[in-house]
């Protein structure tokens, strides 16, 4: 084969556009271990230079759309997945996420509004579902759906009870927490109950028993509540953000407040990090713990480190100016 000129200058142009993907995945790789450890200042500058080189990059547009969320900024987050989807329509992820910043904007918003986001909501999981039957994470999101708006909207318990069946064949745990709040809906805690305990028996994993401790307190069983949450930090070998979730219940049930902030510092200096609990809410939960009981330069260092890692979330503008 004989190469000539503009054979070698095309050979150098793929060379170049491959070296260009492969850095592009590399930025998102680092966005995403950053956005894991709660550091969303660093990682939106990030993602905002790979977009700047390339503006159709979904997964940076989903991961943006993460930062965002993470802090509470529905309408950012709603517009960066929705760039997402459409540069990638095809992708369960991006849809899944997309539902997941309608449903936060509609939580911010009035009734009206919030009536017609829902919808979006609704359609946004449903698209989940439809490319990636396997996406247990979007079933859930949808199950939860159904069990809490009205059918006008398009939610159900008929529907919740539907997507359970097809859940538990996939997931037995998630699909018998779902059984679980649909029986809550219905006001039948001991079917609740016994599902919460299906959770467990199916997976054993602290987000199950979370679970059940949160249905606990939620019944004035604050005994019941603690013993499934000390269980929960017991089994959690990962130290992931089920810890989070158990220290909130604790401080909401004033019950404990050692073994909460015990859980917060593990979550904190632990590699499962994820934003499923933000390293610096987490950071800003510790510190108003540490406050409560009286230790102020520990709370004034927790919200610092908080602000460091979001400088404009305002709880985290307000704590420290206030510490």
């Amino acid at each position: 084969m004989v190469f000539t000129r503009s054979s070698f200058r095309f050979l150098f142009l793929l060379a170049v556009f491959a070296g260009g993907a492969a850095r592009l995945h590399a930025d998102n790789s680092q966005a995403t271990a950053l956005l894991s450890q709660g550091r969303v200042d660093e990682a939106e500058a990030l993602l905002n230079k790979t977009l700047a080189l390339e503006a159709h990059d979904a997964e940076a547009h989903q991961l943006l759309c993460r930062v965002y969320y993470a802090q509470d900024m529905a309408d950012a987050a709603v517009r960066e997945c929705e760039f997402a989807t459409e540069d990638n329509p095809s992708s369960s992820a991006n849809q899944m996420w997309l539902g997941r910043a309608y449903g936060l904007k509609a939580s911010q918003a009035n009734m009206v509004i919030a009536f017609t986001i829902a919808k979006k909501v609704h359609l946004a999981f449903e698209r989940a579902i439809q490319i990636d039957p396997a996406n247990v994470a979007a079933m859930s999101d949808l199950g939860q759906f159904y069990v809490n708006a009205p059918s006008i909207v398009g939610g159900g318990l008929d529907k919740a009870q539907a997507l359970a069946t097809r859940l538990l064949s996939r997931s037995a745990a998630r699909g018998h927490r779902l059984l679980a709040q649909i029986a809550q809906k219905k006001n039948d805690r001991a079917t609740a109950e016994a599902e919460f305990k299906s959770a467990i028996a199916a997976a054993k994993t602290p987000e199950a028993w979370v679970d059940l401790g949160l249905f606990y307190s939620q019944h004035s069983q604050p005994d019941q509540a603690v013993t499934a949450l000390q269980t929960s930090t017991e089994v959690n070998r990962m130290k992931n953000a089920a810890l989070v979730d158990a220290a909130s219940i604790l401080t909401e049930l004033h019950q404990q407040p050692e073994l909460a902030e015990k859980c917060l510092r593990e979550y904190l200096s632990s590699p499962a990090k994820t934003d499923d609990a933000p390293a610096f809410k987490v950071h800003l939960q510790f510190g108003d713990l540490l406050k409560a009981r009286g230790d102020l330069s520990g709370a004034r260092r927790e919200y610092a480190a908080a602000l460091a890692m979001a400088s404009r979330f305002p709880p985290a503008i307000k704590a420290a100016q206030g510490a």
